[in-house]
């Protein structure tokens, strides 16, 4: 159905929102809040890129830890090279710190995993730009722990995700709360790192 990157579905020749645009629009002002929050942050010294890692582990454990108990991996196969827990845990490590959930989020429904997917693997398009700036990082520690950032670089993760956004039969309110409530906990893990 979306196999392009077509956020328009035609039907009857009246177009309509996809749900790709529904979500982008509906948390369209929590990107643009989480940016900022995140911008903050010198990724460049150690102390803020740990600060950025921490962030980033306090909300991604607990999200991807509710993807699984929602059988997030009957939806995607492929969810083994999806989950990046195991990579930001890894870079927290050789920078000294651990990685720690420090955000509660709710059980996830078929279309809950969607919305927040959308969060997760939208959230590799901008680890692009971040990953510049840790590698122009004076200091080789830094330049060492992008395990989170670089992961699935090479691979086509936010298209075959678009394809699957796309076949799924959602309901677009389930999954736009869970989307917003994505961005919600990594707010609240930016705020507690």
């Amino acid at each position: 159905m979306l196999t392009g990157a077509s956020d328009v579905s035609t039907h009857v020749g009246l177009s309509f929102p996809g749900l790709r645009e529904k979500l982008r629009d509906a948390t369209a002002v929590a990107h643009r809040y989480l940016d900022a929050q995140l911008t903050s942050l010198d990724l460049a010294t150690l102390s803020g890129y740990r600060r950025f890692l921490q962030a980033s582990a306090g909300a991604l454990l607990p999200l991807e830890a509710a993807l699984v108990e929602a059988g997030v991996a009957r939806m995607f196969q492929d969810w083994p090279e999806r989950s990046r827990s195991a990579a930001v845990a890894a870079d927290l490590g050789r920078l000294g710190s651990a990685a720690q959930s420090t955000v509660s989020v709710r059980p996830l429904t078929r279309s809950g995993v969607l919305g927040t997917m959308y969060v997760l693997e939208g959230s590799r398009l901008g680890a692009k730009f971040l990953l510049k700036a840790v590698a122009d990082a004076a200091d080789p520690r830094i330049r060492e722990a992008t395990d989170y950032l670089s992961h699935g670089a090479g691979q086509r993760l936010w298209q075959s995700f678009l394809a699957k956004l796309g076949a799924e039969d959602a309901c677009d309110d389930e999954a736009i709360a869970a989307a917003g409530a994505a961005f919600a906990a990594f707010e609240q893990a930016a705020d507690r790192a």
